[in-house]
């Protein structure tokens, strides 16, 4: 099995990023990079072109947090493997070290026409080119008494820092022998494995702290990544705890009540002592408002480049966008940040532009020191980022402690490094 290492996770995805930019003519002002997000899609754009551009290009970053949580690993911090200072980063490295303008605010509207992101606070920044990594937003009204009201006693907490900590609180507060229900989002979402990975660090937690407890996950998909792993590791380490029940078993579900705790599907009702509801998902509300998202709710873009299929001028990466084979993952966004970076800087500066190529590997802790993982290189072509034939791989059950150790460390090696080359 392929072990990727922070080397080998540097170099991937990352054709021809050392090639250097062409100097700005003297006098002339600077091309504009605009990035609208700066998450592990967006905080790597902007370092990239910021970095490989040497001074060539204007790179503007536009994220209203100050500090970055990482929704990957909150799993670990719910199971007990981290804690949650570890898991925030500062953008301070990118305005100091690499002279981006990092700008805390909202980006509330774009104008193509004009090619300006208006901010929330009332200005509005110019773009010749503009990167879009907004993450994923919840589809309003997909289930009924689930609304922002409802996140405080029915968290998402699929993205980082006070959602991961409140459904951590919300757990820790189960009375003995009470009930957890988790319900799982419909495909496409971020990070495939993230709700049953999920699922093991709460069965992990709850093991040592309430036994008595029991897991009930309502899952609308017949199939899941990784799913032989997940339930061989349910069956053996957390015997009794985890029900899982797909929808063809009790139905959809058709509404929440975050009052009484009650999950009501077509068939039956569970009332919970605490619940993560993760809903279905879409793009970032600016990519809607942009106008740049198809009936799915998605971003087309082009596998060449990651260049939205509405706007030339417009990138999209990571979870946002609808590219194909690869899934919305940390991992996939990082690798095609440095694509578009590539090709920005290309179009900014007249450097060279070399073929892309993408990577993705997830990992999943499935208890201590037992880590699994799922990945593949991928290739652009005129429909979509298609898989490479032959270049899948997976864990396989029945693995000895000493790989899966290995396979766990292996991951903690690849969150230093993407934090790296996000932040450097």
């Amino acid at each position: 099995m392929r072990r990727i290492g922070r080397r080998g996770f540097l170099g991937a995805g990352a054709a021809g990023l050392a090639v250097l930019a062409a100097p700005a003519v003297l006098g002339q002002a600077r091309p504009r990079a605009v990035v609208v997000g700066g998450g592990s899609g967006g905080a790597t754009a902007a370092r990239y072109l910021a970095r490989d551009g040497a001074g060539a290009i204007d790179v503007t970053l536009i994220e209203p947090a100050r500090r970055y949580d990482t929704c990957y690993f909150g799993n670990l911090y719910i199971g007990g493997f981290r804690d949650l200072e570890s898991l925030g980063h500062s953008y301070a490295r990118l305005a100091t070290e690499y002279g981006i303008n990092v700008v805390h605010d909202w980006a509330d509207a774009i104008d193509r026409d004009a090619r300006e992101v208006r901010l929330a606070s009332g200005g509005s920044v110019p773009y010749d080119r503009l990167i879009l990594s907004p993450g994923i937003a919840f589809r309003q009204d997909a289930i009924e008494g689930w609304d922002i009201a409802a996140l405080a006693r029915m968290p998402h907490a699929y993205t980082g820092g006070t959602q991961v900590a409140l459904l951590r609180a919300q757990i820790e507060a189960m009375p003995p022998g009470g009930l957890f229900v988790m319900v799982a989002p419909p495909n496409p979402y971020r990070c495939p494995p993230g709700p049953y990975e999920r699922i093991s660090m709460i069965a992990h937690l709850l093991s040592g702290t309430n036994p008595t407890a029991k897991i009930v996950l309502i899952d609308p998909k017949e199939t899941f990544s990784k799913q032989a792993l997940f339930e061989e590791a349910w069956g053996t380490l957390y015997p009794g705890m985890i029900d899982r029940l797909p929808t063809d078993l009790v139905g959809p579900v058709e509404r929440v009540d975050a009052g009484t705790m009650e999950i009501v599907t077509a068939t039956e009702t569970f009332r919970a002592d605490a619940a993560n509801i993760i809903g279905p998902q879409e793009a970032g509300r600016i990519a809607h408002r942009a106008g740049l998202v198809n009936e799915a709710g998605w971003v087309p873009v082009s596998a060449f480049d990651m260049r939205s299929r509405e706007d030339e001028a417009i990138f999209v990466l990571g979870d946002s966008a609808q590219q194909g084979d690869m899934p919305k993952s940390a991992y996939a966004a990082n690798s095609q940040a440095k694509v578009a970076a590539m090709v920005v800087r290309s179009e900014l500066t007249g450097s060279r532009a070399f073929p892309a190529r993408y990577a993705n590997t997830c990992w999943s802790l499935l208890g201590p020191e037992n880590g699994v993982k799922i990945g593949a290189t991928y290739e652009p072509t005129e429909e979509k980022i298609a898989t490479v034939e032959g270049s899948n791989f997976v864990s396989q059950t029945g693995e000895d402690a000493e790989l899966r150790a290995a396979t766990y460390r292996e991951s903690l090696d690849w969150y230093d490094a993407i934090v790296a080359d996000m932040f450097g």
